[in-house]
């Protein structure tokens, strides 16, 4: 497997990206009991999706011990994901990397419940960089002052975090669209797991909601070698150069951007965010 990307309308995509997305997006059908977590990369999107097949199963833990979590939320640009869904039941569970504007038609149109998870794009910077040095379907950095101006430029996997957010920030409001941050679900595991079970129509008792975020925990999913990518094969990554679980905090971003390129890309956010509300995101 090549290690860089497959340019598709001058954004980056990993290498299992489906090659004719267009064509994909115009024929792929979501159906209206579909579950579909949505999110730029290192944003927190393994940790919603265990929340999420928790919140499914009323917090019983089987599923999520017994089932790696690309089998039980596959990535639906992927056509291993695409085969893994074609022996799906409803309600279908799945995710997405994409920018908006590559996603499938049919969902816009669709009572699909999409749930795009947010983070603070200076820890998804470090979060990147020490986990696509060990995944074989992209390019990989040799330093993190590498990887910042790759990430600056938009030349990263699924293209610039800036454009992705501002895209799907324009679903805000529907009735079938939630948006919820990294930072959330770290503050406030309990409330965001109230918040994502009200959003499916799920009621969890209290015993059942304690079940959820017991095996929602950092420690409880790193454990798991089902949720903590430690199976996935090494034709895909690289296990001694990085693995998924690494710190799960928020602001780690402080321990390894420069005061250059914290002042470089604070002047870049402010002028690739501007116009949009105020309050919008819990780390201004």
């Amino acid at each position: 497997m090549a290690n860089n990307y497959l340019w598709i309308e001058g954004i980056p995509f990993p290498t299992t990206t489906v090659g004719d997305l267009r064509s994909w997006g115009n024929q792929f059908v979501v159906r209206d009991e579909d579950v579909i977590i949505l999110s730029y990369p290192k944003s927190g999107t393994n940790w919603i999706r265990e929340m999420i097949n928790l919140i499914h199963t009323k917090g019983d833990p089987t599923w999520v011990q017994s089932t790696v979590m690309w089998e039980r939320s596959p990535w639906v640009e992927t056509q291993i994901g695409l085969d893994i869904l074609e022996n799906q039941k409803d309600p279908r569970f799945y995710i997405s990397h994409l920018p908006i504007q590559f996603f499938p038609k049919s969902f816009f149109k669709s009572k699909a419940k999409g749930i795009y998870i947010m983070r603070n794009p200076r820890d998804i910077i470090v979060s990147g960089y020490h986990f696509w040095k060990a995944v074989k379907a992209t390019r990989n950095p040799d330093s993190f002052e590498e990887y910042f101006q790759w990430f600056i430029q938009g030349n990263v996997a699924f293209g610039s975090w800036f454009d992705h957010v501002r895209g799907w920030l324009q679903m805000k409001g529907k009735e079938n669209f939630l948006l919820i941050s990294y930072e959330e679900l770290h503050q406030d595991t309990r409330a965001s797991a109230e918040r994502v079970s009200q959003f499916l129509g799920v009621k969890l008792n209290p015993e059942e909601l304690s079940s959820v975020l017991k095996n929602v925990s950092f420690q409880a999913m790193r454990d798991n070698k089902m949720s903590n990518f430690s199976l996935v094969p090494d034709t895909y990554m690289d296990h001694s150069k990085a693995c998924l679980m690494r710190k799960g905090i928020t602001g780690d971003w402080k321990n390894h951007f420069t005061v250059a390129q914290s002042e470089a890309f604070d002047k870049l956010y402010r002028e690739k965010m501007a116009g949009l509300p105020q309050g919008l995101f819990p780390w201004d």
